[in-house]
């Protein structure tokens, strides 16, 4: 059974950093991604990782977000700083089985979704 446990989420002030966890089991994914998701918004692609070296991020994130993995736990991780209210949703972890190279992370399609963390962002 492959699973993907996400956890981290939480209230906190503007300015603060916080980090998520994303836990997979069953599967190793060559692509771990963050998405998220505000009220009334459609899901929209936050940051992805291929292997260990390639990295992609959404303007929105870039240089306040960092995306990492560690193999060995099989765990993904999102270290958000600088948070601001507009980052507040819900944010998912996926999974991709296999890389692919020369496109957009965003725009593949993912195999796995996790359960999603609320993030909650106060002004």
């Amino acid at each position: 059974q492959v699973d993907l446990v996400v956890s981290g989420g939480g209230l906190v002030q503007a300015g603060d950093p916080l980090k998520l966890s994303c836990a997979a089991s069953g599967r190793v994914f060559r692509i771990m991604a963050w998405f998220r998701q505000a009220p009334g918004q459609e899901r929209e692609f936050v940051a992805a990782i291929q292997g260990t070296d390639t990295f992609e991020y959404a303007e929105s994130v870039k240089g306040r977000f960092t995306i990492s993995r560690d193999n060995a736990k099989n765990t993904a991780y999102l270290q958000m700083d600088l948070l601001k209210p507009e980052d507040t949703a819900v944010y998912y972890c996926a999974g991709r089985v296999w890389g692919q190279l020369g496109v957009p992370l965003r725009t593949l399609t993912f195999d796995y979704w996790g359960r999603g963390a609320q993030v909650t962002v106060s002004s």
